[in-house]
């Protein structure tokens, strides 16, 4: 069964990678910078940092964890386009894009319906309109037809 289908077979795991959004004033507001939302006190920030580390650590024990990484903010980001064939840069943040991916956990479980239950101890009861993304990794090319 393809990795694309969202459930292994019998006694098959399949790959899945929950992904984490933010935007630049997110970032800015971790950090303590000043914006248009509060800055996040040191005891918010490490709040979150125990839940993150909580959440992974459970994923450990029951073997479920594959990777997860938190990315740098916006402002240290480049988006690469090409024109007339030739590479253009240009520097983040972008004023366009108001969410950019924060960060990711891959898991390995054995239903979307693991991974989906996994994915819902990243958003945070708190942050009304807060989400992350859940999707299956592919095996390979095939799993593309699926």
């Amino acid at each position: 069964m393809s990795g694309a289908a969202g459930a292994g077979e019998e006694g098959k795991t399949v790959k899945y990678m929950i992904l984490l959004y933010g935007s630049q004033r997110d970032y800015d507001a971790l950090s303590g910078q000043p914006g248009d939302q509060p800055a996040m006190t040191p005891e918010q920030v490490a709040a979150m940092h125990a839940h993150m580390e909580k959440t992974h650590q459970a994923l450990v024990e029951s073997g479920e964890l594959v990777d997860a990484q938190g990315l740098a903010a916006p402002a240290h980001a480049r988006r690469v386009r090409l024109t007339g064939g030739a590479p253009v840069v240009t520097d983040g943040p972008y004023p366009e894009t108001q969410e950019v991916l924060a960060g990711y956990t891959v898991v390995e479980c054995a239903s979307f319906d693991r991974a989906t239950e996994i994915a819902a101890g990243f958003v945070n009861p708190d942050a009304p309109g807060e989400y992350v993304d859940v999707r299956p990794v592919l095996d390979g090319i095939e799993d593309l037809a699926g």
